[in-house]
């Protein structure tokens, strides 16, 4: 009976990592391409060679890296009015943070073209270390508590 059990778990695992998602988590907020609704949830991953991808629900994006030219990273910081009223005036000492990475890169026709993704903080970090990396281009920073929060 033991053994089954293992056997199960150990099948049940695989088949989750099989269908696990590369990339990261990101709401595309908005930008200069058409094809791509804003406020889109997706994933953006960077694990490819030569181009890195957003892919939701129902399109996909490649940019190659060679034509990517600007990365910018910022933040906004809020307080907690709304969880403060309902819950808490003690959250009123504490700060919501949302973090910003802004790509701007040369499409097929050689336009200029620009996409903001709204990124979790915890994949903050490995998004910009994976665009430096790949790009070889430095991430600019909108300000120096983006420059703490981004370089860690």
């Amino acid at each position: 009976m033991y053994r089954t059990w293992c056997v199960l778990l150990l099948l049940a695992g695989a088949a989750r990592l099989a269908a696990a998602d590369f990339g990261v988590r990101a709401q595309l907020l908005g930008g200069t391409v058409a094809t791509l609704a804003a406020r889109s949830e997706g994933r953006l991953d960077l694990t490819g060679e030569q181009a890195m991808a957003f892919v939701c629900k129902s399109t996909a994006l490649s940019i190659p890296y060679d034509k990517i030219n600007t990365l910018e990273y910022g933040q906004r910081v809020n307080r907690r009015f709304a969880e403060a009223i309902l819950i808490s005036p003690v959250l009123l000492l504490s700060k919501s943070r949302k973090h910003f990475v802004t790509i701007g890169y040369t499409d097929e026709d050689g336009r200029q073209q620009a996409l903001i993704f709204r990124v979790d903080k915890s994949d903050v970090r490995t998004v910009l270390a994976g665009l430096e990396a790949k790009t070889g281009r430095r991430v600019e920073y909108q300000d120096d508590e983006a420059r703490k929060s981004g370089k860690g």
